[in-house]
């Protein structure tokens, strides 16, 4: 297109406008010397330094070097301006605010189905009279002791709280049994926990002056005595573990003896079924059990019984009892006990050599003379103990064995 223009001025005539009178043109023509001056040095570097002249020379055109905040400015370009800088104090406050700590909400326990059969048999004995409550049968039974003995146990567990608000828990049936001791025969030891958590005594005896503790070392009722520990430990109620029975037996005594007669029956089976070894080894580790929970009660090894003066080591002996043996001369302060006589001035020693032949006679003699019996201690009749023994192999190879004790215990001496 520039060089269109530039051709249009350089076929420009002059001599038409003079010789055309008819032509009358508005202003002057421009002389065309200046054009044909700039159309033969007409570059575009020179074109573009004469279009920066004109703009100099324009005074309406404002450059945007000159001003730092132009007049003129677009709604674009105010946008573009950088924002104040904000008070560090304010937008960073020197004390942190204020936060009121609000503890998480606890989620609530699901609901266990004992606690939902409470319920049940609560709404159910709401309107109950107190008449009603502690009404006995013929044979002295009231609702508790009949819930207790089916094993229902939140009935037992609503009957037992109403029961100790109005004070009437010991009430005891025709055979003296409270009905912590019905839970104590029946081996219910769950409900015997509820009944002493709700304040049962667990001192109160019955007509064979037994107590629930009795009733459960005997039987080898492992689990009731656990529960009894726990509570009585939890609540701080006071027990006597020593307390004796009619036979002048402790519970310890008592739980020995089952493990003995337990013992004693494996020994004499013949030809046992597969079933009866089974039950006498479940009858032997329950009592077994009884006997550690009982000991972890406070009960003593030391106690005698009334009758003959023997203690649970003695009762040990009587059968032989390896296991026993062994739990109890573990034990730190066995050498305090393990010559103590009893009532006839037997030893543990005297017994275990007094037993009929048997294969763990020699096994009981040998562990008793390794933890420190006397084989010269001498009953009331003035009698060593090797001298109880019987005639047979078993003895005679018990018998060998002092020999060589008392042999070695003279050398040491001389």
């Amino acid at each position: 297109m520039l060089d269109h223009i530039l051709n249009e001025y350089r076929d420009f005539n002059p001599s038409f406008y003079r010789d055309n009178e008819d032509y009358s043109p508005i202003s002057e023509p421009v002389s065309p010397e200046p054009i044909q001056q700039f159309s033969k040095k007409s570059t575009v570097k020179e074109m573009l330094k004469l279009r920066r002249q004109q703009m100099n020379s324009d005074p309406n055109f404002t450059s945007g070097k000159c001003d730092v905040f132009p007049n003129i400015s677009s709604p674009q370009m105010a946008c573009l301006t950088p924002p104040m800088t904000p008070n560090p104090a304010e937008q960073y406050p020197v004390s942190p605010p204020e936060t009121v700590y609000s503890p998480p909400t606890p989620e609530k326990a699901p609901m266990t189905l004992f606690h939902w059969q409470i319920q049940q048999e609560a709404k159910r004995l709401e309107m109950m009279p107190p008449e009603l409550v502690n009404r006995q049968d013929p044979d002295g039974d009231t609702y508790l002791h009949l819930a207790v003995a089916q094993g229902r146990r939140a009935l037992s567990y609503v009957l037992a709280a109403k029961m100790a608000e109005l004070g009437t828990l010991e009430i005891k049936e025709h055979n003296g049994q409270t009905a912590l001791q019905v839970a104590a025969v029946s081996n219910q030891h769950l409900i015997l926990q509820d009944l002493l958590t709700h304040g049962a005594q667990i001192n109160t005896m019955d007509m064979w002056w037994r107590s629930p503790l009795h009733v459960c070392a005997e039987r080898g009722y492992y689990q009731c005595l656990q529960g009894i520990h726990k509570v009585l430990k939890e609540s701080g109620q006071t027990f006597d573990i020593e307390k004796i029975n009619y036979d002048g037996l402790t519970p310890l005594h008592l739980a020995v003896l089952s493990h003995n007669a337990a013992v004693k029956q494996m020994r004499q089976l013949e030809n046992p079924c597969e079933f009866r070894i089974r039950e006498l080894e479940r009858k032997k580790n329950s009592c077994m059990e009884s006997i550690r929970t009982l000991m972890l009660m406070g009960a003593s090894i030391l106690t005698k019984e009334m009758k003959s003066g023997r203690n649970c080591l003695h009762m040990a002996c009587e059968e032989a009892n390896m296991d026993l043996l062994y739990l109890f001369l573990c034990q730190r302060s066995y050498r305090s006990f393990i010559n103590i006589r009893t009532y006839s001035g037997n030893t543990a020693l005297h017994i275990a050599c007094s037993l009929p032949n048997t294969k763990h006679q020699v096994e009981a003699v040998k562990l008793l003379m390794r933890k420190g019996a006397d084989p010269r201690a001498r009953n009331f009749e003035n009698d060593f103990p090797s001298q109880l023994m019987q005639d047979g192999t078993v003895s005679e190879k018990a018998r060998n064995l002092f020999f060589f004790i008392n042999c070695a215990t003279a050398e040491i001496l001389t």
